[in-house]
C-alpha cells in the first residue's frame, strides 16, 4: 500500500532557497555587521577631517578679519595724517573780497567831480579770525575794477590806485601805488561792436564796460612779527566812475607746496602710501617683538646670598657680650678703689675708663659686623 505522506529529499529545500535568490535571515545580519565594521573607521576619519577643516577655516577667517581690520585702521590713520599735514602746511590758495568804495558828500559836486578820492577799508581775515596770508609765503595782490565805457572815463585818462597794508595795531607796513586806465577803442570799433552786439545789449545780456585789473603786489610776504590784517585801497581820482571792484589775492607756491597744489592726486597717493608703509613697519616690528618675546624670554639674573654658620655667629656674639660685661664691671671696681685711696684726681680714672669702654664697644661691634657674607650670582 502506498501512503499519502510525501518523502522529503535532503538538500532539496536548500537548493530551492538558493534557486529562488532570497537571503537567509542569518546571512543578512552577518552582512550588516561586516559593513558596519568596514564603514566605522571611514566615518570616524571623515568626522575628524571635517572637524579639522572647520577649525582651520575658522582660524583662517579670524586671521583674515584681524588683518582686514588692521589694514583698514592703518589706511584710515594714513589718510587722516596726510589730510592733517595738508591742511596745516598748505596756505589759502586764493582769496577774493569785494571792495566797497566810500567818498565824502559834504560838498557840492560840479561836472561829475567827487568831493574826495574813493577809499575802501578791506579786512584780510577769514571769518574775522584766521589770517589769509601765511608767514613767508609770496602772494600776488591785484584789484579788478569794473568800469563803464562812459565819456567821463574815456576823458579821464590815467589814474592812480594806492594800497596801504596795516597790522593789528594800525601800523602801516607796506604801501604801493599803480596807474591804470581804460583800454583804448576807436569810434569806428565802438560803432561796429554796438551794431554787432545790439541784440545782447538790448536784452541786457551784455554791457558796454571793461574789466581793468591792476596788479599791486607781485611778491608780497607777510611778516611773522607784524602780520597783515587789513588794507586801505584808494583811487586817486575824483572823476572816476566804477561799477564794482574786487580784491584778489593768489598764492605762488614753490617746492613741496608747488607739487601738492599742481599734482594733488599723485601727492595724495604718495603721502598716504608713505604713512601706511611707516605705520605697517611699526606694527610689524611690534608683532615680531611680541612673538619673539614669547619664544625667547629674557635671561633672568639670580642672586643667592649665603651667610656663614649661625652657630659660629652665636658663639662670637656670646663672647662679645661676655667681654662687654667684664669690661663694664672691672673699671667700676678699680674706680672705687682709687676713689678710696686718693681724692685729688677723681676724674682721670673715670675718663680713661669711659674712653676704654667706648673703644672696646666700638671694637666689639665692628668685630660682630666682620662676619663673612658669601654672594653667589647665577646667570
Amino acid at each position: 500500500m502506498t501512503t499519502g505522506r510525501r518523502r522529503s529529499v535532503p538538500g532539496a529545500e536548500g537548493r530551492l532557497n538558493q534557486g529562488s535568490g532570497r537571503p537567509q535571515p542569518g546571512q543578512d545580519g552577518c552582512g550588516l555587521e561586516q559593513m558596519g565594521t568596514m564603514m566605522g573607521p571611514v566615518l570616524l576619519w571623515l568626522q575628524d577631517v571635517a572637524a579639522v577643516t572647520l577649525l582651520r577655516a575658522r582660524r583662517t577667517l579670524l586671521r583674515a578679519a584681524v588683518l582686514l581690520s588692521v589694514f583698514v585702521l592703518l589706511l584710515w590713520v594714513s589718510v587722516f595724517l596726510y589730510g592733517s599735514f595738508y591742511y596745516s602746511y598748505m596756505p589759502t590758495v586764493s582769496f577774493s573780497t569785494p571792495v566797497n568804495y566810500q567818498y565824502r558828500t559834504d560838498c557840492e559836486p560840479a561836472n561829475s567831480i567827487l568831493c574826495s578820492f574813493p577809499m575802501a577799508n578791506v579786512s584780510l581775515l577769514k571769518n574775522g579770525r584766521e589770517q589769509v596770508m601765511m608767514y613767508g609765503q609770496p602772494y600776488r595782490v591785484s584789484v579788478e575794477l569794473e568800469m563803464p565805457e562812459s565819456p567821463v572815463n574815456e576823458q579821464l585818462g590815467m589814474f592812480m590806485v594806492k594800497m596801504s597794508c596795516y597790522t593789528k595795531g594800525g601800523k602801516t607796513v607796506s604801501t604801493v601805488a599803480r596807474s591804470a586806465m581804460l583800454h583804448y577803442r576807436s569810434s569806428l570799433l565802438q560803432t561796429l561792436s554796438t551794431l554787432l552786439f545790439s541784440p545782447l545789449l538790448m536784452t541786457g545780456l551784455s554791457e558796454q564796460k571793461q574789466l581793468i585789473e591792476v596788479e599791486l603786489f607781485s611778491d608780497y610776504k607777510s611778516d611773522s612779527y607784524h602780520p597783515t590784517i587789513g588794507a586801505v585801497i584808494e583811487i586817486q581820482s575824483r572823476r572816476v566812475q566804477i561799477y564794482s571792484a574786487q580784491l584778489r589775492i593768489h598764492a605762488y607756491f614753490t617746492g613741496i607746496r608747488y607739487l601738492l597744489y599742481n599734482f594733488p592726486l599723485t601727492s595724495a597717493v604718495i603721502g598716504v602710501a608713505s604713512n601706511f608703509t611707516f605705520l605697517s613697519v611699526i606694527v610689524l616690528f611690534s608683532y615680531l617683538q611680541y612673538i619673539w618675546g614669547g619664544l625667547w624670554p629674557p635671561e633672568q639674573v639670580r642672586v643667592q646670598v649665603m651667610i656663614g654658620d649661625t652657630t659660629r655667629l652665636e658663639q662670637r656674639r656670646e663672647e662679645a657680650r661676655r667681654r662687654m660685661r667684664t669690661s663694664a664691671s672691672t673699671p667700676i671696681m678699680k674706680y672705687e678703689r682709687e676713689r678710696n685711696a686718693t681724692v685729688d684726681q677723681p676724674q682721670e680714672p673715670e675718663q680713661t675708663t669711659g674712653l676704654r669702654n667706648k673703644r672696646e664697644l666700638i671694637h666689639i661691634r665692628l668685630y660682630e659686623l666682620r662676619e663673612p657674607i658669601k654672594l653667589q650670582f647665577h646667570f
